[in-house]
């Protein structure tokens, strides 16, 4: 039986977000302020046909499809909201589920490091996609759980603050995001990233 593991809807991709995951985007990329959908799943081959069925049933674009060891997620993308929300029904109706039998997110860990020293800005950059972390920036860390929900905290805490993107990580046993900028703007980061995951799991 197909576990729905993430059902996220995005009204409007964010900048430094698209950026950030068109850099290891396969498919179609998509632009700034499009609708997205994510949808991840287990066990990951039955993504495969989950992905025919949306791209059947609404005139939308596959952006990234992949199929890892124990997951798999899709996310498709439209400037048409109404396309997109077309495309999650038709899973939704496969799979015989609806939204309130989608298990909530789970945050695993949410910090704060404030003034990070140059040698741990140093460290981080080595590891990063996005923009670089300087000493002297204050960083906010998430790591939840399913992964796919890190690319919503991440669209709606830049919304909400004037923050960078380090790194998101959006595929495997948990979601890991680091953004970086003043002290007060992690922190507008983090209650945004953390009310955006509250909010997914109040379907």
């Amino acid at each position: 039986m197909t576990d729905l593991r993430a059902f996220i809807f995005i009204d409007q991709l964010q900048p430094q977000t698209l950026a950030f995951a068109a850099t290891w985007m396969r498919g179609s990329l998509p632009r700034a302020k499009m609708a997205a959908q994510i949808i991840e799943i287990a066990p990951g081959l039955d993504i495969e046909p989950l992905t025919d069925t949306v791209l059947k049933s609404a005139d939308v674009r596959a952006g990234l499809l992949v199929v890892e060891r124990q997951f798999g997620t899709l996310q498709f993308h439209s400037y048409s909201t109404a396309e997109v929300q077309a495309g999650a029904a038709a899973v939704l109706q496969t799979l015989g589920k609806k939204p309130q039998d989608l298990k909530p997110p789970t945050i695993l860990a949410s910090r704060i490091v404030t003034r990070v020293d140059d040698q741990h800005a140093f460290l981080m950059n080595r590891n990063k996609l996005g923009s670089m972390v300087l000493g002297g920036e204050s960083v906010y860390l998430l790591e939840c759980q399913a992964a796919a929900y890190a690319i919503l905290a991440c669209n709606e805490a830049e919304k909400e603050a004037d923050i960078k993107v380090i790194d998101f990580r959006m595929i495997g046993a948990s979601g890991r995001l680091y953004l970086a900028g003043t002290e007060a703007d992690v922190r507008n980061a983090r209650d945004a990233a953390e009310s955006a995951l509250r909010m997914a799991g109040a379907a």
